[in-house]
């Protein structure tokens, strides 16, 4: 009996976890209601953050205070569309930001054209990326500027420049140049500074990542999806770094200012991410907090750059907006990479992947990947699951000899545990002997599920006949019932119910049902590798019952 209570245990333990992502989820702040002010409509411009707030190159920066009050400008009403080989991206003249991103590889929906839009303004939400330099009627990222054209198209290998101009009162002049590539996710931006004027001029770029939290509901049940604030923080002035996300609530709660040497900071949300990159060499300050106006705000403010009358300079920085793409982000800016966050068991999920990833680029299906890989690990732990299974047909023999004891002693719980603890010592049985097995491959499956939860190569990826969506439930509900048919043999297989009393028997004769109708709610890629699982696990159990029985523990003993 004690032998079948870990069995019992594990099902809740999964159950408990999936209820406390679910839990997770609800606890995220609401979204911004539909009634504020249409962002179509008005400019969603925070405070400017003050020139003070810039670091020189040779002194820690004086932090100014925020201003209050945003000041509102009406947007442009003709945008600057460029579209490369993956990216459709729309600038706004005024202020020269990035206000809307499409992925043309990545639609919303699998059966859709519609591009989905990682940035975005609309009347019940945003997601932006704003840029600008401070200083002296320096041009910041409400400034007015003039485009060349309204429309670009990216053609061939050679890369793609997109400059706005903007011209003081004085004769200063910054040509704003994003630069696009193809294939690439990364946005170059650099200022072109001229100073026309007869004073030195102190400028620093910055940029800001400006978003709402976005609207409730739409989302996979039982999987969290995290939405909210990601950078590289130096520790503590060392040469050493450290990935950090904070939630929208935390960023209310714990908001972060701080001065470091290059790093990133951005948005991100389930499969996709847009931050801003500085020289990695280059003093700034990181800011993260909640704006206020609205929504919420990441900043990376750079170095003050003096230009002398009749100088020039040029300021740099990178902006990233695109999928999580493991195999990619690494070479945009250090750090980036893990924003596919694993949590805990990043050790178990980053070689499952890379394994995964592999078998992928042979097979060229990501289902028939899941289903090698399960495949491979079943064979790892072959040996853990013999053990387990040896000691199940142990049970199986002492069953008449268990039940014999219960009749005997009946209520008296105490004389009948330590009756059976004599019959396992006299017959050198561990009744959790097959529980050690379960416990070692548990953190396995959970790490597979994060490897399938976060991993936005999944994202749409086909499998076979109706499964047209790995990241997306069942749609016909088929891998839930036959997983929890599987289940169903394999509990038969076993024969655990000669063990248990009456209730434990029912529990168990309605884990099936109860497990494949929580696994309709499942990411289906999920539930292939499981069901895998178990056909393989069925498949050892049979060969491995087979074996005992010319050891006389088989189920004829």
């Amino acid at each position: 009996m004690e032998s079948i209570r870990f069995p019992l245990i594990a099902a809740l333990a999964v159950v408990c976890f999936f209820l406390y992502q679910a839990w997770q989820q609800d606890q995220a702040p609401a979204p911004e209601p539909a009634s504020l002010s249409p962002i179509d409509q008005v400019d969603v411009d925070d405070d400017v953050p003050t020139l003070a707030a810039s670091p020189t190159r040779s002194e820690e920066p004086t932090l100014a205070p925020d201003a209050d009050t945003p000041a509102v400008v009406e947007p442009s009403t003709q945008q600057v569309v460029v579209e490369t080989d993956v990216m459709r991206a729309f600038i706004d003249p005024q202020g020269g930001n990035l206000v809307r991103v499409e992925l043309l590889d990545y639609p919303v929906e699998a059966d859709s054209d519609v591009p989905l839009a990682v940035l975005h303004q609309g009347s019940r939400g945003f997601f932006v990326v704003q840029t600008g330099l401070l200083g002296a009627d320096a041009p910041t990222h409400k400034a007015a500027y003039t485009a060349q054209r309204t429309r670009y198209r990216l053609s061939g290998d050679q890369a793609l420049e997109v400059p706005l101009t903007w011209t003081g009162a004085d004769g200063r002049q910054v040509t704003k140049r994003y630069r696009f590539e193809p294939g690439r996710y990364v946005i170059g931006l650099d200022y072109q500074v001229r100073n026309a004027s007869q004073q030195p001029w102190s400028v620093s770029a910055y940029g800001q990542v400006w978003r709402t939290p976005a609207d409730a509901g739409g989302g996979t049940p039982f999987v969290r999806q995290f939405e909210g604030a990601a950078w590289y923080e130096q520790k503590d002035g060392e040469a050493k770094y450290r990935f950090q996300k904070a939630d929208f609530g935390k960023i209310e709660d714990e908001p972060l200012d701080v001065t470091q040497t290059g790093g990133w900071a951005g948005m991100m949300e389930h499969y996709f991410i847009a931050a801003v990159i500085p020289p990695a060499e280059q003093s700034v300050r990181l800011v993260t907090k909640p704006s206020s106006s609205r929504g919420y705000l990441t900043q990376l403010i750079g170095e003050k750059t003096e230009i002398e009358p009749a100088g020039a300079a040029t300021l740099s920085q990178q902006i990233y907006v695109g999928p999580k793409l493991q195999n990619r982000l690494e070479d945009v800016a250090p750090g980036l990479q893990l924003s596919v966050d694993y949590g805990l068991l990043t050790p178990l999920s980053e070689p499952l992947f890379w394994a995964m990833d592999k078998v992928h680029k042979v097979v060229g299906n990501w289902g028939l990947a899941i289903i090698l890989i399960t495949l491979a690990i079943k064979l790892v732990f072959y040996k853990l699951s013999e053990a387990q299974y040896r000691s199940m047909a142990k049970m199986r023999k002492f069953a008449p000899r268990i039940q014999s004891i219960k009749d005997r002693y009946g209520d008296d719980r105490q004389k009948m545990q330590s009756a059976m603890m004599d019959l396992y010592k006299k017959e050198g049985f561990n009744p959790f002997a097959g529980c050690w097995p379960m416990l070692v491959q548990f953190p396995v499956f959970i790490a597979l599920y994060w490897v399938l939860l976060e991993s936005v190569e999944l994202r749409q990826a086909p499998f076979f006949l109706w499964i047209q969506d790995l990241s997306a439930p069942d749609p016909y509900f088929v891998l839930p019932v036959l997983f929890g048919i599987s289940m169903y043999f394999q509990q038969k297989l076993s024969g655990q119910a000669m063990t248990m009393d009456p209730m434990q028997q029912k529990i168990m004769s309605a884990m099936p049902i109860a497990l494949a109708a929580f696994f309709t709610f499942f990411p289906s890629g999920l539930v292939l590798y499981w069901f895998v699982s178990n056909l393989v696990g069925i498949a050892q159990q049979w060969y491995i019952y087979r074996k005992l029985e010319h050891e006389g523990l088989g189920r004829k003993s």
